[in-house]
């Protein structure tokens, strides 16, 4: 492949942008390609290159690159009305009803910019709702970027994971292992009485997509009901993508006090939430105590496509569909590394699939979770696969980034850049799509 005006744009991004890039995650080597525009399922770069898309935006993208024209015409609309005003309208509170009636734990919800800004409400909420400072999160969990959970280490011995982050502001935040219950009662046996709330993701989904194990939410739940403390789910990747319209909550049947939303909540433009109790998000001003605002929150393009986004995927066996395509993808892909690479984990649920370049292997992979890592205990490979994200990161990462996500890229399919971000179907892939990424896989691994 011709990647010379990409190779171009980059030279002029590093003149203008920090490290050439509005997004770390974007940094690949030896440099980016840039894209011109989307077309269905796949990408075209600035050189001409196409490419089958499993990165979706990381996440927001449910059909792809070409919006149903329901959803089209309802953004078209609004667009067409004005860009915003500062002021309520109608399409906030349709799109609030619509996901207050599919989603479990949602009563009442506060629309706002970006899973970010979602997840530092969240905890600003539940700092003001219980009256304590202490936040768990998960090691290896990622909930945007903010001071309260860039905190890495243990209970006992925690710092902020970049630099910019005073000490003092993360002694407030307790990192734990994921599924892991006795370091969860552990935390709590210690600092029950300070705890404001668990913030957890469903699932890990920035760590290369690691399931709960059997009981481990309902132990998150039963510990923040025993001491005051909220549980928050952060579904800004899992939010309508895992579990259809109800969310990974209502697929693995635990419901929290407060969920934090992104991405696909609003079909594709930038957007984040916070729902959950009424008497808890009605904490904030102007109804409560605890402030939150903000000039784009409840954009009404963002609104009208969100809306229209997940009516469509009630309407129309969108959820089948992706999900159909994401099994295929990760029984394939389990095939193909039985024979060629035993070791590999393959992970995902629903319209998620990764694969985890682990060290070891079981003697008997044909016995192994072949839909991805369901951390069934009664799989041969239920003692190797990653159940943290220290798991993960024990993995061979450097293999997915130096050398594997370079051999796909060349042969025209595009993956999340390193091996922690998780990758994503569409309604826009195909069957085609699909056989041609494991094609690929054949050949790279």
């Amino acid at each position: 492949m011709n990647h010379e005006r990409s190779r171009g744009l980059y030279d002029r991004a590093l003149s203008v942008m920090p490290g050439g890039v509005n997004s770390s995650v974007r940094a690949t080597m030896p440099h980016p390609f840039f894209v011109e525009r989307g077309d269905g399922g796949h990408v075209i770069d600035a050189d001409g290159n196409r490419y089958v898309d499993w990165v979706m935006g990381y996440g927001p993208l449910l059909y792809g690159h070409d919006l149903p024209d329901p959803v089209e015409s309802a953004i078209q609309s609004h667009a067409a009305a004005g860009p915003m005003y500062g002021a309520p309208t109608e399409i906030e509170v349709e799109h609030a009803e619509f996901v207050a009636r599919h989603v479990p734990s949602v009563e009442s919800i506060r629309f706002v910019n970006s899973g970010t800004e979602a997840t530092v409400s969240a905890v600003r909420l539940a700092r003001g709702h219980t009256g304590r400072d202490k936040v768990v999160v998960m090691q290896g969990g990622y909930h945007g970027a903010q001071e309260s959970t860039l905190v890495e280490g243990s209970p006992e011995d925690h710092h902020p994971s970049t630099k910019g982050i005073p000490e003092s502001f993360a002694e407030h935040t307790l990192p734990i292992p994921f599924n892991d219950p006795a370091a969860a009662k552990a935390v709590f046996a210690e600092h029950g009485d300070d705890i404001a709330a668990v913030l957890v993701e469903p699932i890990l989904a920035n760590m290369g997509i690691v399931m709960p194990v059997d009981g481990y939410h309902e132990t998150l739940r039963d510990l923040c009901d025993d001491h005051g403390a909220l549980l928050v789910f952060d579904e800004v990747i899992t939010g309508f993508r895992v579990g259809g319209l109800g969310c990974a909550q209502s697929k693995f049947g635990v419901t929290p006090d407060v969920t934090t939303f992104g991405k696909i909540i609003g079909g594709g433009f930038p957007v984040g939430a916070i729902g959950g109790r009424a008497d808890v998000i009605e904490e904030f001003t102007p109804a409560g105590d605890v402030f939150q605002s903000g000039t784009f929150s409840g954009h009404p393009v963002t609104m009208a496509a969100g809306k229209a986004g997940l009516e469509y995927a009630a309407e129309n066996g969108v959820y089948e569909h992706v999900n159909r395509l994401g099994r295929q993808l990760r029984e394939g892909i389990t095939d193909i590394c039985a024979e060629r690479a035993p070791e590999y984990t393959v992970v995902g649920t629903d319209s998620m699939f990764k694969t985890i370049f682990t060290r070891e292997a079981p003697d008997d992979v044909d016995a192994c979770c072949a839909g991805g890592c369901r951390q069934n205990a009664d799989c041969d490979r239920y003692d190797t696969c990653p159940k943290t994200g220290a798991d993960v990161a024990d993995a061979a990462t450097d293999r997915w980034e130096r050398v594997f996500w370079q051999e796909m890229k060349d042969r025209g399919v595009f993956l999340t850049a390193n091996q922690f971000e998780c990758q994503f179907t569409s309604y826009a892939h195909t069957e085609e799509d699909v056989e041609r990424t494991l094609d690929a896989y054949r050949e790279a691994i």
